[in-house]
């Protein structure tokens, strides 16, 4: 009875959890860019006091899906798909270097390059700028030309493309990092495709399918702490003076 109790309690938040998990991935199914959330289910012991039969199922992120999304050609300048494992190196919020493979780029009113969500983009030589007048273009390679009017292209800046030889661990901001914290080193060998974006690489057919088992399963718990109650009830009548 006490396993049962348990083991259906942990695995119905656990069902929770996961919809948390599937609900916020299919949240981002056109998000560019994003990588889905993995998960996994872990048994762990109850500490203190209590039944030795009493284990916790817990559910933990066990990272991202790495496979690509689909990309397709936007026609802007600044827009920039990222080919094989590359990854853009962006200056996060708290200052520090992170990763991102959304790709969608724009000049602010001072002529920095920045990320579509206002994040400064890390270049050769630190941010990026583009003289006022001026069309910036992205090379393959990642570097950043100012077309002036008359034609004449001025090199600015080159993107800082990193190829990361482990996975990432993705942050609460939503950008990725070094498991250890660390700056990884420009890749030179890595590439963009200049006027295109990544779509995310989240399955809406499969996430659906997913979140409908993960509902059924809660219910399964859910039942099978409506029969422990029943079951308790039943002893305690039997077992109870007459």
């Amino acid at each position: 009875m006490d396993r049962m109790i348990y083991t259906a309690m942990t695995g119905a938040k656990a069902m929770m959890q996961r919809q948390e998990t599937l609900t916020h991935n299919l949240a981002n199914a056109t998000s560019t860019g994003f990588r889905a959330e993995l998960v996994a289910f872990r048994a762990v012991p109850v500490n203190g006091s209590g039944a030795s039969t009493r284990v916790m199922t817990l559910e933990s992120t066990t990272g991202y899906d790495a496979k690509p999304g689909p990309m397709r050609s936007t026609g802007n300048p600044l827009d920039v798909g990222l080919a094989g494992n590359a990854w853009l190196a962006v200056q996060s919020l708290q200052g520090t270097e992170a990763y991102t493979r959304a790709g969608s780029l724009a000049v602010n009113a001072e002529g920095t390059l920045m990320t579509h969500n206002g994040l400064p983009v890390q270049g050769d030589g630190g941010p990026i700028v583009v003289p006022g007048g001026a069309q910036p273009r992205i090379s393959p390679d990642g570097t950043v030309l100012a077309v002036s009017a008359n034609g004449q292209a001025t090199r600015v800046g080159k993107l800082k493309l990193v190829t990361p030889e482990a996975p990432l661990q993705r942050g609460e901001d939503g950008l990725f990092r070094a498991a250890d914290g660390a700056d990884l080193p420009a890749d030179e060998r890595a590439r963009v495709l200049p006027e295109t974006l990544e779509g995310s690489n989240v399955s809406t057919v499969e996430t659906m399918v997913a979140m409908i088992a993960a509902a059924r399963e809660f219910d399964t718990h859910i039942r099978l702490l409506q029969t422990a109650e029943r079951n308790d009830q039943t002893a305690a009548r039997l077992l109870g003076p007459a």
